[in-house]
This record gives C-alpha cells, sequence and structure tokens, in this order.
C-alpha cells in the first residue's frame, strides 16, 4: 500500500461493516476505490441508474433527496449511500444536494458484489442499513393518510386550562378570549376534568345554575383522554366508542399538551373503515352488526392499498371487533336489563395486543365482583354466550381452546381469575406457559375501568417470580426460526408439494413472546408489542439497539404475513413461499430470522440463567 492508501485504510478501518471484519476486506476495499471531491458543481453526476455505485462520506455535508424533493437522509462523514441501487438492481430514485463540499471513496458494483460474496456481515449490514431506510420513511408522513399521523403533528396550539376552583364564568370568558370551545380542568398540572361549550348550555343556562359556582361543579371528571404519539385512528376510536367531541392530549408524563375535537380529526379522515366503526358503535339490532361485518374483509383489503405501513390493518381490525363486542354488550343489555353489578368484559391474545389479522379467533372474558348470587352468575352466563355467539355470526371464529366469555373457566370472579394465574406461575408447566402467553396479554374492552385496573395491579403483583421468568425464556428458546445451514430457509411442504414457511410461528409469535416477558419483568402493563417495546426504552432489561432491531423485524414480518393473508396465495394462514420474494426481500427475511434469534438468546441468558 501507498502512504496514502495506508492513510485510507486506518479511516476506512474504524469504519462499520468493516470494524467486524477482516483486514482482507478493509484493504481490499482500499485497493479497488476511486476518489471523488464532491461539489454543487458536479454533484448530479454521480448517481446514475446505469453505473451504480457505493459512496462512503469521508469528509462533507450531503443531503440525499427524493423525487418529490423531500429529503430522505442527511449524510456526513462515516455514511454510506448509493446501495438500494446495488442491493435491488433497480433505478436510482434519488438525487445528492451538496450543502459543504468534501472527499467520496467510491466502490464500483464489481467490487461491491465481491465483498457481499466473501464477507456475511457486509452483505448483513447493508441489507439491514436498507430495510432501516425503507422503514423510516413510511414514517415520515410523507403522505396525506389520516391513519399514519400522530396526534402530536395535529396540535396547532397549547393547552387551555382552568383551575377547579375557578368559576363558571371565568371558564366561560376563557373559552371566548381563546376562541375554544372547551377547556381543560387541572390540579397539580394534572387533568381531572372537561368543561365544553355544550355544558355550558346543558349544565348552565338550561338548569339555571349560579354562574359564580365553581366550574368543577358541571365539569366532566375523570375524563376520556390520550397520549400525543398516538395515532389519528386511535383518537377517532376513542371518540366513537364512547360518543364524544372533545379528548384532551397528554404527554408521557400525563401532562395536558392539548384539546382534539372531532371537527379536527374528521378533516383527516378519508377512509370508510371509521365510517364502519361509526355504524356499528350506532347499531340499533343485531341484525345491523351483521350486515356491517360483512363489510369487512372486502374493506380492509381496499383499506391496505391506502397506507404505508401495512400492520395497521392489525389495529384497525382489532378496533373493528372491540366496536362489535361493545354494541353486542350493549345490545344484550337492552334486552335483558342494566347488569345486576359491576363486570369488566375483557379480552386476550391478539386482540389485546391490537394486532388481529384475517385468520384470527376469539379470546375473550368476563372479570366478575367477588361472591356473586347465583342469579347474577346466570346473567353473566347469557351475556357472555349472547356475544360470543353473535360474534361468530360476524365472522369472528370461536377460540379452539374455548377462551371466551361463554366458557365457566372463562368468566370468573377477580379472585378466581387470580388464583388461576398465580398457580400457572407457581407451577410453570408447558400447558402453564401456553396459558401465559394467551392471558399475560390482555385489556380492557366495555365495562368497569375500576375492577380491570384492580385486577391488572394483582397480576403485576404475583408475576414477580424470577423462576416464572425463567421457564417463560425457556419455552421461548424452544421454538426456533426457520434458518438452517448455510443460511438458508428450513421450510415446511403442502400437501401440494408447495414451500412455506409461518411467519407467525417461526417469526412474530416470537418476538411477541421475548417483548412480553421483558414487559412482565418491567412491570409495564400495555399489550401491544410495538407500544411495549416503546416503554422498554424507560427501563434498562435491554438495549435501545436491540429494541429498535426488534421493532423492526416485527414491523417486516407483519406486513409480509399481513399481505399474504390480503392476497390470498393459496397457503396456510400466515405463511409464505420465500421463493416468491425478490432478492432483497429473501436478504430483509433472513436478516429478521438472525436478529430474533439473537434476541431470544440474550433472554435466555438474562432470565433462564437467573441473572437478573
Amino acid at each position: 500500500m501507498s502512504v496514502e492508501q495506508q492513510e485510507i485504510a486506518q479511516y476506512v478501518c474504524l469504519q462499520a461493516p468493516f470494524t467486524l471484519l477482516d483486514s482482507s476486506a478493509y484493504e481490499y476495499f482500499v485497493n479497488h476505490l476511486d476518489i471523488i471531491y464532491l461539489t454543487r458543481e458536479n454533484q448530479t453526476q454521480w448517481l446514475q441508474s446505469e453505473n451504480p455505485k457505493l459512496f462512503l462520506i469521508r469528509s462533507g455535508l450531503y443531503d440525499l433527496v427524493d423525487g418529490k424533493g423531500d429529503v430522505v437522509t442527511r449524510l456526513a462523514q462515516g455514511d454510506y449511500f448509493g446501495f438500494p441501487s446495488l442491493l435491488t438492481g433497480e433505478a436510482i430514485q434519488n438525487r445528492l444536494e451538496v450543502q459543504k463540499e468534501g472527499i467520496v471513496y467510491m466502490l464500483s458494483q464489481t467490487h461491491f458484489d465481491y465483498l457481499r460474496r466473501e464477507y456475511k456481515s457486509f452483505e448483513q449490514y447493508f441489507v439491514r442499513a436498507h430495510a432501516n431506510r425503507l422503514l423510516s420513511s413510511h414514517y415520515k408522513s410523507k403522505n396525506d393518510s389520516w391513519s399514519e399521523r400522530k396526534i402530536s403533528e395535529l396540535m396547532t396550539r397549547t393547552a387551555i386550562t382552568l383551575s377547579p376552583d375557578a368559576s363558571i364564568r371565568q371558564s366561560a370568558k376563557k373559552m371566548k378570549e381563546h376562541g375554544v370551545s372547551s377547556i381543560m380542568i387541572t390540579q397539580h398540572a394534572h387533568l381531572v376534568g372537561v368543561v365544553t361549550d355544550r355544558d355550558l348550555r346543558n349544565r348552565v343556562l338550561a338548569d339555571e345554575v349560579d354562574p359564580q359556582d365553581a366550574v368543577s361543579s358541571i365539569m366532566t371528571a375523570k375524563p376520556k383522554f390520550i397520549f400525543e404519539n398516538n395515532r389519528v385512528f386511535s383518537a377517532l376510536h376513542l371518540m366513537l366508542k364512547y360518543n364524544i367531541h372533545h379528548l384532551p392530549v397528554l404527554d408521557e408524563n400525563h401532562n395536558p399538551i392539548g384539546m382534539i375535537t372531532s371537527t379536527d380529526l374528521l378533516r383527516q379522515q378519508k377512509s370508510d373503515p371509521v365510517q364502519l366503526i361509526g355504524r356499528i358503535y350506532k347499531a340499533h339490532t343485531v341484525t345491523d352488526l351483521k350486515r356491517y361485518a360483512k363489510e369487512i374483509p372486502e374493506l380492509l383489503r381496499g383499506f391496505s392499498y391506502n397506507i404505508d405501513d401495512i400492520s395497521l390493518i392489525g389495529k384497525l381490525l382489532s378496533g373493528l371487533t372491540d366496536a362489535l363486542t361493545s354494541r353486542l354488550i350493549h345490545l344484550f343489555q337492552e334486552e335483558h336489563g342494566a347488569a345486576p353489578t359491576s363486570f369488566s368484559f375483557i379480552c386476550f391474545g391478539s386482540q389485546a395486543r391490537e394486532e388481529q389479522t384475517l385468520h384470527s379467533d376469539q379470546d375473550n372474558g368476563l372479570l366478575l365482583p367477588n361472591d356473586l348470587t347465583p342469579e347474577q352468575h346466570a346473567y353473566f352466563k347469557s351475556m357472555g354466550e349472547f356475544v360470543c355467539e353473535n360474534l361468530v355470526e360476524c365472522g369472528i371464529r370461536r377460540c379452539p381452546s374455548n377462551i371466551m366469555a361463554s366458557s365457566d373457566e372463562c368468566r370468573m370472579s377477580v379472585n378466581d381469575w387470580s388464583e388461576r394465574f398465580f398457580k400457572w406461575i407457581k407451577s410453570p408447566t408447558p400447558d402453564a406457559m401456553l396459558n401465559c402467553k394467551i392471558f399475560f396479554d390482555l385489556r380492557f374492552i366495555e365495562g368497569s375501568n375500576t375492577l380491570y385496573t384492580a385486577f391488572c395491579e394483582q397480576l403485576i403483583r404475583i408475576s414477580r417470580n424470577d423462576l416464572f421468568y425463567a421457564a417463560m425464556a425457556t419455552d421461548i428458546s424452544s421454538n426456533s426460526v426457520p434458518i438452517g445451514l448455510f443460511n438458508k430457509f428450513k421450510t415446511e411442504k403442502t400437501d401440494q408439494n408447495n414451500k412455506y414457511i409461518d411467519l407467525k410461528k417461526r417469526g412474530v409469535v416470537i418476538i411477541n413472546d421475548i417483548v412480553r416477558l421483558y414487559a412482565l419483568k418491567a412491570g409495564i402493563r400495555r399489550a401491544n408489542t410495538q407500544e411495549r417495546l416503546d416503554a422498554l426504552l424507560k427501563h434498562k432489561l435491554i438495549s435501545k439497539e436491540d429494541i429498535y432491531n426488534l421493532k423492526d423485524c416485527w414491523r417486516f414480518l407483519t406486513q409480509l404475513r399481513l399481505s399474504t393473508q390480503i392476497n390470498e396465495e393459496g397457503l396456510p394462514s400466515n405463511c409464505i413461499n420465500p421463493n416468491k420474494l425478490n432478492s432483497l426481500e429473501r436478504h430483509q427475511l433472513k436478516e429478521a430470522f438472525y436478529l430474533v434469534k439473537q434476541a431470544q438468546q440474550a433472554a435466555a441468558f438474562k432470565f433462564a440463567r437467573g441473572s437478573l
């Protein structure tokens, strides 16, 4: 090597992925690269489809811009670009804009392909980098789809608040002053109530209440709210479910930051799914519900073509199931009278995680107070049977394991449910582990939220058992990813000899199990896998890099799984033929399975060996 090459080699060997490779790899790179000085004058000549190259930045600052003029990413020292076309063979879609001139190293397709063949880590690095860029581009709100947007993106003003001891007159004046139709009532910076212009009409003027009375006397106490990072769809669903028009928005510390109204959200809404949910919540008969439910499969197919993140279908489908369940409960009470005591109708499994697919079945139950009378038990037995049977009529299959509120074993008191969970935790047999995978993903649907919250607090206390965590980690390790020797897919065959991989069993389920284990250890009550991972960022049980890898893998596998179901490719449910994927998708799938395997091994080391 010349002196100049030695100096370049000292720089290159410190850049990923060469830090993980033998010296022969970066020496090959150095011996075959070209050096350019990138300026505004020559920036257009390098990204050419007929001659793609890998670029490594030594100095300078550059923007990678897509065809719409949006900045895909900003590039600086140590960053690469050009690799997507080298991996896929597709035409270059982006252009480069020089912000600060500098030196860039350039490697041809031939030499890039050589390093891919000879060094697996080199190839994995760029396949993963491309997958991450694709995923990040989905979440930059480049389109106007309401379902992609976060609530925080719609916030146009700060929270308008008032203390509960302020007068009704003061609240009206403040609403007029700021030109708003509602105001949040806060105490010690925390939300305690909401007052709207409708409250002023119906609870003050109509009832001739003294305007000097405290505003707390007319406010809606303990109002529903939503967090700023939730998506627009979630807010619409909440508003439709509870027939509310003003929804407070809180940050992660439960501090009020603003108010979203139904008008704000309906301006964003351009899709039929939300309208369908609204019709379900307003249905007058079971016949109406069954008619609406028939629209769901075709509606989901159409919806999937209008969103970038197809995994949102899981949230949408779970929202539709929630709506059907909730409305059936109300219709039952209209026919048989109000419930004789408090109750919580809850769901488990994929519905609880808001990750349902077109092939998901029912997993639900009834949480009841202790010491019910025989007559009260009979009432809730009828409710469970009514709801579950009519969900079947609406197209949501019975659970093969009978995990439904129509079953006596899934319709129990708080004490009985707690005792059941305690037995599984105390004696973690294989059957107990299987039950834990289903029942530890739970979510409230309808009834008494207080009863449900008290039960969840009990679960957190009784689940603090290191032997239980160790058993869960061991069970997770028993399910292997479908990658064999020489990094080849391990496929199964249908009766027609078609090869397939079960993306649910061999990928998504493993991630769900790993994330559930960490969430239980951390005392996180959320059921959704992505939300659990976000919550785990605040703990030290798992590294940020591992969390982001699991999030990316989950999204990738879920999108493959759902797109297969929607397109009806003739394979068993949740399965895909890897030979039908393009080269890049196969690389991404192998990389996802590789990362899942690493996460399995890490969980086994942390929990099964009792290191925590």
